[in-house]
């Protein structure tokens, strides 16, 4: 796939519509900056925006992705399908982002309870610096995992869990 020219060809549809890389970003709510990387071949749009942008300029969405025209028409049934990849693709991001949103909210209320602990000036006991103790390591380690989700980097660490467990099994046997 030549990013180059398919960023000419979005450049080339832009202008056949006479819009600006403004307004084209206002069309499909994203920035003017995510549209001049597409026409620069730098970047690509999300496959729903690739679809959207086929209907848009009335092009067949191998089209955009060849980055020239062809005289054939996309049949339905492979529109549908990309349609429900992109579909599945956003649910995922939506599911991955309340777990993060889940995981920061969580150490932001662990985070309040111990500067409310602290501002109480309860009476120093074994369970109030246990408190204190959990609170502040429940937020850390909340934010951590958040952010080890966020990347990517904990479902790698899961799967990594996975061989060796199997390995495991293979080795029981």
């Amino acid at each position: 796939m030549n990013q180059i020219k398919i960023g000419e060809f979005l450049k080339e549809l832009r202008k056949e519509k006479g819009l600006t890389q403004e307004q084209l970003a206002e069309q499909f709510n994203v920035s003017r900056r995510s549209v001049s990387r597409w026409e620069t071949g730098s970047n690509l749009p999300d496959v729903d925006i690739l679809i959207e942008m086929a209907d848009y300029y009335e092009v067949d969405l191998r089209e955009l992705i060849d980055g020239e025209r062809k005289s054939e028409k996309m049949n339905e049934e492979l529109k549908e399908t990309v349609l429900k990849v992109a579909e599945y693709s956003n649910e995922e991001k939506k599911r991955s982002t309340r777990i993060v949103l889940i995981f920061f909210v969580l150490g932001i209320i662990a985070l309040i309870l111990n500067i409310a602990i602290k501002f109480m000036e309860l009476e120093k006991t074994f369970f109030v610096g246990f408190l204190e103790g959990s609170t502040i390591s429940f937020a850390i380690g909340a934010m951590v995992l958040g952010i080890l989700y966020a990347t990517g980097i904990l479902c790698k660490v899961f799967a990594f869990k996975r061989r060796l467990l199997r390995k495991e099994d293979m080795y029981e046997r």
